[in-house]
């Protein structure tokens, strides 16, 4: 198994955590930054969606006062290096919110292909989101 050193799970760990950071307090403009432009976004009961359409439903549902959060699953995040291009992350994690005054929690599970670029900055260029 090629699991990844822990110097790249680190480094993938800490993009998962402020990636989220700027999705749970509803920053559009800083989510932007960990995402390619070329993205390509799969969902089990959506399909396949780009980069301009991931963001109009975010900035959609951001305006809803549902308060999305998410949670990375406590030891599900996994970490493989992909040679000459990145990373590939996979994990499970819940997504929080609230509807008629209480919590609803869905669980799911995600896989994250990031790119590291030129400037040493990471980026997703592949997400895939299932198991809803």
């Amino acid at each position: 198994m090629a699991t990844a050193s822990s110097g790249l799970f680190k480094e993938i760990a800490a993009q998962d955590s402020l990636m989220f950071v700027a999705f749970n307090t509803q920053d559009l403009a800083m989510m932007k930054t960990f995402f390619a432009p070329t993205l390509e976004w799969f969902q089990d009961n959506v399909g396949l969606i780009g980069f301009d359409t991931v963001f109009m439903n975010f900035e959609n549902n951001f305006k809803k006062p549902n308060k999305l959060k998410r949670n990375l699953v406590k030891n599900t995040m996994e970490v493989y290096p992909i040679k000459n291009y990145g990373a590939i992350e996979t994990g499970i994690h819940q997504i929080r919110h609230m509807e008629d005054g209480r919590e609803i929690v869905g669980t799911f599970k995600f896989l994250m292909i990031w790119q590291k670029q030129a400037n040493n900055k990471w980026q997703i260029t592949k997400m895939v989101s299932y198991d809803h």
